[in-house]
């Protein structure tokens, strides 16, 4: 029988030592783990975009179900150790699960600190460590008015403080020293911090020092030494954290602040290891990630049988992940008699950086504004090479000005050596990068994030792993395509969950927030903010025209001669006599040369001039026909076949069913336009299995399509599912619509965003998830309210926007 190894926590660190080992020697143990939570491994320093709602707890998971599946683990959820039996060899939980061990590894963690004054003990009293504090903070957020005190101003009292302020509480820091984050940040840059949580509505109280927490049965407010009376519907104490030493306390270990282990991770018990949070190394306790994943890829190792591996104490770096906040700093930055300093200020940009020197190396870098040198820097203070006084002389400006000519980006993360830390929050070299992407064939940055995990959490490195992609595969690397454009360095995604994390409900909001380079965007990223608001914002946000292509301004198709295609809409390709003839009148009235049927069952009229569209528009109009937005991001067409009215082989009335799809769908914006199509039968006359959504009606009800394509790109539809009733078809449709219009990228038809997210993802969403479906449905019939009014309507009679169809009119010179 396999040896086994028991493990009592269930958090990064050991999860990362079970990866070593699996890596290593995947066969070495059967596996048990006793986690005090009831759910899986995920990423703690993550925590704060989920507080923030910038992500979800799905985001964030480490090792979902089915890794404990694959590596044969067997997982108690919700089981909190209480007993060691070094003698029996046993490990009892609170529920008295007992279990045996040959290895054991403990990872209990830390515990935080609770200032005992008055009242900490009221109901609102929260700590800042886990899913559940986050769960509780967010429930008190949801009331309305509700404010908050964060007590403790360093790392995670900020982070918690603005992810409270994005949930819209009013939000007070108490820090007790003069400056925020002093163990990180120098008093300059813990100035320039305070100053921009300020701006965001953050009360921040210096020097402040809690007397108590007042309340009855529950917080109602904190009382300072000085008097102040700060109403609090909720205290979040984020004052630091203790090792969790009991456990092995009591097991009769040895410890001091945390769990005495040696450079290999062994306890007093040469068949006890600890990792963590929980564990003191020559005097030391840690409490950032790095030192934590080294102790874990030591531990793996040693279990594996690799010995001749040792963890060592080393300089830490600091990130604070506040969006839009860039900060950095790593070493010491203490001043001293023997010590000298390089300051670097730009106050109009916001940008602050120090170094600190000692007998001419580098021991100490704060950068705020700033950041991409960040890394560099770090490898500068490890490695406690002389810095020369040429070097010196550039050295503040960073690696692309440290050499003789300046470093393009993909030679300065080039130039980096194999053990540079790469990403912070997982412990990613650029060793591991380079190697996985030359022995796992990696080509793009999603397949790094799948592979090593760097860029996967904070995101602030995905520039350096991009470098890295780009000097290691040269042109085979076409870069990943993310940004929106060159104004930002945000993917569409970020953007989308952002808008809706700060509740972003302009353009110009948009680019102060969201930190865009250029003044007002460009051609490429306005009319895709524009989209996303339209999408995010029903009722709220007024379209701007002005960020729209020319065909969407004017809402007709621009012509390679300048002039003008204009397309009535046909409800589900059926029409009329009266129509048909408003339609030769206009033709006759306004000499329009061409006279077109389309593939999607629509007559179009080629060759409008362009101050004769509001009256073609009037005529049209007139005989009851609307805009058909053949040049809309939105509906295009439902083609549809006889169906049942006519057809010997229809099954259904396929006709029917596209007109009230159409007449449901038709004027909606949308990340790219939507093709439709309803077949009366499986014969499928009306192409449905290559439409965007198509439908194919069979003899028990109607079979549902999604991600066809016909153009440039040639794909087949995949099944949705199949349903009974019309009305059902309509739900679904317009939830799986709907589920695109909030998650597509501007420009992206239904085939990619489903290729992006996956097709099966699609289906849980809309087939799975009852509830989840109706919400969708309900939400596109709710923004419908604010979308179906006839463009052409609006600018034939009401004159909207009549400067866009004036020519334009010289005065003759005098």
């Amino acid at each position: 029988m396999k040896p086994r190894l028991v493990v009592i926590g269930n958090g990064m660190a050991p999860g990362r030592a079970l990866e070593t080992l699996f890596e290593t020697a995947p066969d070495a143990y059967e596996v048990i783990i006793f986690n005090a939570e009831p759910r899986v491994n995920y990423n703690r320093i993550m925590l704060s975009p989920v507080l923030s709602g910038e992500s979800t707890f799905d985001d964030i998971i480490i090792h979902g179900d089915d890794w404990y599946e694959q590596n044969n683990i067997t997982l108690h959820r919700g089981a909190r150790v209480t007993k060691i039996d070094r003698e029996a060899r046993t490990v009892t939980s609170a529920a008295g699960i007992t279990e045996a061990y040959d290895k054991l590894i403990i990872a209990t963690g830390s515990n935080p600190f609770i200032i005992p004054c008055p009242g900490h003990k009221l109901e609102g009293v929260l700590a800042y460590r886990d899913l559940d504090d986050v769960d509780k903070m967010i429930e008190f957020s949801n009331k309305e008015n509700s404010s908050a005190v964060v007590i403790g101003g360093g790392l995670l009292g900020l982070e918690a403080a603005a992810g409270l302020k994005m949930q819209g509480m009013d939000v007070t820091v108490l820090h007790l020293m003069p400056t925020l984050m002093e163990r990180q940040l120098d008093p300059s840059a813990g100035y320039l911090l305070e100053k921009e949580l300020s701006s965001r509505g953050i009360n921040i109280i210096t020097k402040a020092n809690t007397k108590e927490i007042v309340g009855e049965d529950r917080v109602e407010g904190v009382l300072l030494d000085d008097g102040t009376l700060l109403k609090a519907d909720m205290v979040v104490m984020a004052v630091g954290i203790r090792p969790s030493i009991e456990l092995a306390k009591d097991a009769g270990l040895d410890v001091g602040r945390g769990i005495l282990v040696s450079s290999t991770m062994q306890t007093s018990d040469p068949d006890i290891y600890s990792v963590g949070e929980c564990v003191e190394f020559e005097g030391n306790v840690y409490g950032l990630v790095a030192p934590l994943y080294e102790q874990a890829r030591i531990l793996g190792l040693e279990l594996a049988g690799e010995t001749g591996n040792s963890f060592a104490h080393s300089e830490t770096s600091t990130k604070l992940k506040v969006t839009g906040v860039d900060l950095f700093s790593a070493g010491d930055f203490a001043e001293g008699e023997n010590r000298e300093e390089i300051v670097f200020r730009d106050a109009s940009r916001g940008i602050y950086k120090r170094l600190v020197l000692e007998e001419d190396r580098l021991i100490g870098a704060v950068l705020y504004g700033e950041t991409a040198d960040g890394a560099w820097f770090f490898q500068k203070i490890k490695e406690g090479e002389v810095v020369s006084p040429k070097e010196r002389e550039n050295l503040i400006f960073g690696q692309n000005f440290a050499g003789a000519e300046p470093l393009d980006p993909t030679a300065a993360v080039a130039a980096l050596p194999d053990d540079a830390e790469i990403c912070g929050c997982n412990g990613v070299s650029k060793g591991k990068i380079v190697s996985a992407i030359e022995k796992e064939g990696l080509k793009d940055l999603a397949g790094v994030r799948s592979c090593t995990k760097a860029s996967a959490s904070c995101g602030t490195c995905t520039g350096l792993v991009e470098s890295l992609l780009a000097c290691t595969l040269g042109d085979e690397f076409g870069g990943t395509k993310e940004t929106v454009c060159g104004c930002t360095d945000l993917g569409p995604g970020d953007v989308r969950r952002l808008i809706v994390a700060k509740e972003l409900k302009s353009i110009p909001a948009v680019m102060q927030e969201l930190g865009w380079k250029t003044s007002n965007g460009c051609a490429k990223c306005r009319p895709a903010l524009n989209y996303y608001l339209v999408a995010t914002w029903p009722g709220e946000y007024v379209d701007d025209q002005q960020s729209r292509f020319i065909n969407e301004r004017v809402h007709a198709n621009i012509q390679k001669d300048g002039t003008y295609s204009v397309v009535p809409r046909a409800w589900g390709g059926l029409t009329n006599s009266k129509e048909l003839r408003a339609i030769a009148d206009v033709v006759d009235k306004f000499e329009i040369p061409t006279v077109k049927y389309t593939g999607g069952q629509r007559i179009d009229l080629l060759g409008v001039k362009k101050d004769d569209l509001p009256a073609v528009w009037k005529d049209l109009n007139d005989a009851g026909m609307v805009s058909g937005h053949a040049y809309a991001k939105g509906l295009r067409t439902v083609k549809t076949c006889v169906g049942t009215d006519w057809c010997r082989f229809g099954t259904q009335d396929s006709t029917g069913l596209g007109v009230k799809l159409e007449r449901m769908m038709w004027g909606s914006w949308s990340p790219a336009k939507v093709k439709l199509a309803v077949s009366g039968c499986p014969r499928n006359c009306a192409e449905s299995t290559c439409k965007d959504i198509g439908v194919i009606c069979v003899d028990s009800g109607y079979e549902l399509h999604f991600g066809g394509a016909a153009g440039m790109h040639i794909q087949g539809t995949q099944v949705l599912c199949k349903v009974e009733t019309e009305e059902e078809a309509l739900e679904y449709c317009g939830a799986l619509l709907q589920a695109y219009r909030e998650q597509g990228w501007y420009l992206e038809r239904i085939y990619k965003w489903a290729d992006r997210v996956g097709y099966d993802t699609v289906r849980a969403m809309i087939v799975d998830d009852a509830e989840g479906r109706k919400a969708f449905y309900e939400r596109f019939l709710y923004s419908q309210k604010f979308a179906q009014d006839d463009p052409w309507e609006e600018r034939a009679s009401k004159g909207v926007d009549a400067h866009e169809f004036s020519p334009l009119t010289l005065e003759p010179a005098e």
